[in-house]
């Protein structure tokens, strides 16, 4: 049994959070399952994280990564082999496109293909103006000094 909810009462209360609110709905829909190529997502500190994509019989000219906006992109696309007739084809070589949703804040550091495995490393670099900042508390028993204000001076 699946619920869908209705999120419209809360586009009437918020302002800034549709793309809040359209993740909620794109997970909301029945989606087909590809699970080709496998890939491991892994945080590797605070701020960092690592996909690592098995796309064994891929080259570098073979993979394009890309970032837009808040969605990473790969796509695999080999050129068609005429070496001869395949008696049994096992390694997988079709063309895919996996997306990947980014928080904000997250950007792509590098991408290398090592040993069939794409590894791509990502880090969150929050600005400084979002980072929490702390507030110094001074005691209500000082007092400034009242401003003077200087009179006209007279030459001599």
């Amino acid at each position: 049994m699946r619920n869908d909810f209705d999120f419209a009462p809360l586009y009437r209360s918020s302002i800034g959070f549709d793309r809040v609110f359209n993740l909620l709905n794109n997970a909301q829909r029945p989606q087909s399952i590809d699970t080709w190529p496998p890939y491991d997502i892994v945080k590797t500190a605070e701020d960092g994280y690592r996909i690592q994509m098995a796309v064994a019989g891929f080259g570098d000219a073979d993979l394009d990564v890309t970032q837009e906006r808040n969605v990473l992109v790969v796509k695999g696309r080999k050129a068609d082999d005429k070496d001869g007739e395949y008696l049994h084809r096992g390694i997988a070589g079709r063309s895919f496109e996996r997306r990947f949703e980014l928080a904000d804040h997250v950007r792509v550091e590098n991408a290398s293909l090592t040993n069939g495995l794409l590894s791509i490393e990502l880090k969150r670099e929050i600005p400084e103006a979002m980072k929490p900042r702390k507030i110094a508390i001074g005691s209500g028993t000082e007092t400034q000094a009242p401003l003077k204000i200087e009179g006209e001076k007279q030459a001599a």
